[in-house]
């Protein structure tokens, strides 16, 4: 099992920036690929950034390249994700989730959702204009 937490939600106003985290425990985290996804009211699921177990890859949605990053520490087990510029359109639950490793073999991206084993619980990002 894998438990993961995010945090660093909150309030901003168009422009501005923040940075989520997700703590991941209950198995190695190293062993994972580490993506975050985002849900607005009425939408769907949407890929925002992953990154595999070791950080030598990632992927980002066409919406996010250029104004987010995502960055893991597998010493402190967490996985980041550095939000600048933010725009209204970006307000959605954000969700955290695990994949085995292999998975980026597979899918040769991070974006398909039902490749992912664990979810955290999501933490609101609500950008202002």
């Amino acid at each position: 099992q894998v438990q993961l937490v995010e945090s660093g939600g909150g309030l901003v106003q168009a422009g501005g920036s923040l940075r989520l985290s997700c703590a991941a425990s209950g198995r190695t985290f190293s062993s994972y690929d580490m993506g975050w996804f985002r849900q607005a009211p009425g939408k769907e699921r949407e890929f925002v950034a992953a990154i595999s177990w070791n950080g030598g890859n990632t992927d980002y949605a066409d919406s996010v390249k250029g104004r987010f990053t995502i960055s893991r520490d597998n010493a402190k087990n967490t996985v980041s994700l550095q939000m600048n510029s933010l725009k209204p359109e970006d307000t959605a639950v954000y969700y955290c989730g695990a994949r085995k490793s292999e998975s980026w073999l597979t899918y040769a991206s991070g974006s398909y959702s039902a490749a992912y084993d664990y979810w955290g619980q999501g933490t609101q990002v609500t950008v202002s204009s």
